[in-house]
C-alpha cells in the first residue's frame, strides 16, 4: 500500500450528491480523512474510480493484465467481466486463467461465472460448463455473480438446466446478469421473476423503460461493435438507480483512446445530472454485485480519479488501494509474462472446400447494420457461375462461412449485405460465442488464404487482398494475446485500416464480423453447423 499521503481537491461525493471542498487523506490504501476547508480555486477534482459494469476482457484482444495497463489511463479501476469468450474455447480452464492474471495487477477485476457455455447447442464449442461446474464456480470467492443468461428461451421454458444454474446463483447469494433482447410484456416478467436482475441488450427506450418499471438494472452499452447510448440515455432521468453504463466489447484501439471517461463526458455534456451519472459507473454497480471498490468515503479502499476540471474531464492520475497507477495518459502498471493455453485442431482448408453448389436460384441473406448486432434477412437472387453460389461484390451480397476449429471439418456456408467490400477477403477466430473460424470476402482465393492463415497461428485475425496478407495471432486460446497492448492495438489498428480500405463502410468490421455467428441475437446467423434462425431457434435452409 505505501505511505499516507494527501491530496488537496474539490472532491465530488456521489452517496451525498454533493461537492466537498478540501484535503483527502489517504494512509494504507484506504480514505483515512476528509478535511473540509478551502482550497485555491484551480484545485483538481477526485471523484470515485470508474466500473465497466459488464465487459468481455477478451475482446480487447488483451490478457486481462494488459487490459488494466490500457483502461487506467481513463480512470478505470474495475469491471465486473464475464470470462464467457475464453470458457467456450477452454472451459474451466480458461477462468482460471483469467482470474490468475488478473491477480497479478493491481487493477480490480470480478469475474462471473458464465452461465451458457456453449450459448446453444446449435454450434460446436471447445468445452462445456454444467451444473457441477457452474456450482464450483460459484463457490469461488473470485466470483461475483452469475453471467448474462442468454439462453432466455431456456429461462421462458422452464429449461432444467438453466433453471439448475439460476437456483444455484440463489443458493450461493449471487445476482444474474441477464441477455434478453426484444423480450417484453409477460415474458420479461417471467425472466425477471426467475432471479435475472440485469440486462445490456435493450436497444429501443421503450423496451428499457418497460424493464427498469419491472425491477430491472439497464446497463446502458456504448461498445466498439454495439452502441446504444443514443437510444437509452433517457432513462437516466427516469430511473437514474436503475442505470449502469458498460462496454460489453471493446476493441484494442478504441481501449486506447478512451473507456467509460468517455460514456460519462458524453452524458454530462448532454446535460444530464453529474451525480447520476457518476452513480452509473460507480456506486449502483458496486452495491448491485457487492464489489470491494471505493466510493470517497472514509475507511474506502482509495480507488479514486483526480481530473482537471468537470468541463473538460481529462483524467490526471488514477489510484487503486491508494497506489497510483496512472499519471497523465500514462500507464504505470508493469506488462506481466503469461502463459498461452490454446485449443486448435482445424487444418488447412482447400478451394474446393469453398465451392458451394447451388441447390436453387434463391438465397437466404442477412443483412448487417453499422453498430447493431440484430441482423435482418431477406431472400434473392443468387450469383452463379458454373453451378457454383458466389459472391456478388458488385450488389453487396458476399459470402460468409463458419468452420470448426476444434475438429477437422466442413465449413457452414450463409451469404451477408452490408459488408460492402469490392476486394479482398477478412477472417478472425473471435467469432461469438464457440469461437470457431469465421471469414467473410468477395472471392474464394483469398477467403481460403485468410482462413489458413488463422489455421497456421492457431488463432488472430486476418486479412487477404490478392498477394498482400497481414494478420495479427491470438495464441491466448485464439482470442489474446499476452505482448503489450499498446502494440496489439497499434496491429490491429493497421488490420482495421486494411479492411476499412477494402470498401466497408462499417466503423469496426472485425468486431461486426465476430458477431455473425452469435446465433442468440436475432434474426439470422451463421454457426459451423449451418445457418441459423434465431427467431425460431433452429437451423433453415441457405437455399430456398
Amino acid at each position: 500500500m505505501g505511505r499516507g499521503f494527501s491530496l488537496k481537491a474539490h472532491i465530488v461525493d456521489v452517496i451525498s450528491r454533493r461537492i466537498v471542498k478540501g484535503t483527502l487523506v489517504i494512509e494504507n490504501g484506504k480514505i483515512a480523512n476528509i478535511i473540509e476547508a478551502d482550497i485555491p480555486a484551480n484545485s483538481p477534482y477526485v471523484v470515485p474510480g470508474f466500473i465497466d459494469s459488464h465487459v468481455h476482457i477478451e475482446s480487447s484482444m488483451l490478457i486481462p493484465s494488459e487490459f488494466a495497463r490500457l483502461a487506467v489511463i481513463h480512470g478505470t479501476v474495475g469491471t465486473v467481466s464475464d470470462p464467457h469468450e475464453i470458457a467456450n474455447v477452454l472451459g474451466m480452464q480458461g477462468v482460471t486463467f483469467m482470474i490468475e492474471n488478473g491477480k497479478k495487477t493491481p487493477f480490480k477485476f470480478y469475474f462471473g461465472a458464465p452461465s451458457c457455455v456453449p450459448a446453444t447447442p446449435f454450434e460446436t464449442s471447445g468445452a462445456v460448463l454444467g451444473l457441477p461446474e457452474t456450482e464450483k464456480l460459484l463457490m469461488m470467492p473470485e466470483i461475483y455473480y452469475l453471467s448474462e443468461m442468454m439462453n432466455f428461451p431456456g429461462v421462458l421454458f422452464d429449461d432444467k438446466d438453466v433453471i439448475g444454474k439460476l437456483k444455484l446463483a440463489v443458493k450461493y447469494g449471487k445476482p444474474v446478469d441477464g441477455h434478453a433482447p426484444g423480450v417484453l410484456g409477460k415474458d420479461a416478467e417471467k425472466y425477471i421473476n426467475s432471479g435475472i436482475s440485469t440486462d445490456h441488450e435493450c436497444f429501443t427506450l421503450e423496451e428499457g423503460l418497460e424493464k427498469a418499471e419491472k425491477g430491472m438494472i439497464i446497463q446502458i452499452r456504448e461498445g466498439s461493435a454495439a452502441k446504444n447510448y443514443e437510444a437509452l440515455i433517457q432513462l437516466l432521468n427516469h430511473y437514474p438507480d436503475k442505470v449502469m453504463f458498460c462496454s460489453d466489447d471493446k476493441h484494442p484501439n478504441d481501449l486506447v483512446k478512451g473507456h467509460m471517461n468517455e460514456i460519462i463526458k458524453r452524458a454530462f455534456n448532454d446535460g444530464y445530472d453529474l451525480f447520476d451519472i457518476l452513480r452509473a459507473c460507480t456506486y449502483v454497480p458496486k452495491m448491485h454485485y457487492k464489489l470491494d471498490t471505493g466510493l470517497l468515503q472514509v475507511g474506502d479502499p482509495a480507488d479514486f480519479v483526480v481530473l482537471d476540471n468537470l468541463m473538460e474531464f481529462t483524467v490526471l492520475s488514477t489510484f487503486i488501494n491508494g497506489e497510483k497507477v496512472a499519471e497523465c495518459g500514462k500507464s504505470l502498471l508493469r506488462s506481466v509474462v503469461e502463459t498461452e493455453p490454446n485449443i486448435f485442431k482445424a487444418e488447412s482448408i482447400t478451394l474446393s472446400d469453398l465451392e458451394l453448389k447451388a441447390e436453387t436460384k434463391k438465397i437466404r441473406v442477412f443483412k448487417v447494420f453499422d453498430g447493431e448486432l440484430i441482423t435482418e434477412s431477406f431472400v434473392t437472387e443468387a450469383k452463379v457461375e458454373n453451378g457454383l453460389a458466389i459472391s456478388d461484390p458488385e450488389r453487396d451480397i458476399l459470402k460468409m462461412i463458419v468452420l470448426n476449429r476444434y475438429d477437422k471439418a466442413m465449413p457452414a456456408f450463409g451469404f451477408i449485405q452490408n459488408f460492402g467490400f469490392n476486394k479482398g477477403a477478412i477472417a478472425s477466430t473471435v467469432a461469438h460465442d464457440s469461437h470457431n473460424i469465421i471469414a467473410v470476402g468477395t472471392n474464394d482465393q483469398d477467403m481460403m488464404r485468410a482462413v489458413n492463415l488463422l489455421i497456421q497461428s492457431k488463432g488472430g485475425i486476418s486479412l487477404v487482398n490478392g498477394e498482400a496478407e497481414s494478420l495479427l495471432p491470438l495464441p491466448v486460446a485464439g482470442l489474446m494475446s499476452a505482448m503489450d497492448g499498446y502494440k496489439v492495438a497499434e496491429l490491429y489498428q493497421k488490420l482495421d485500416k486494411k479492411a476499412k480500405q477494402l470498401g466497408t463502410k462499417l466503423r469496426s468490421p472485425y468486431m461486426t464480423l465476430s458477431f455473425m455467428a452469435l446465433l442468440v441475437i436475432p434474426d439470422l446467423k451463421l454457426s459451423d453447423k449451418g445457418l441459423f434462425d434465431g427467431k425460431i431457434f433452429s437451423f433453415i435452409p441457405l437455399f430456398v
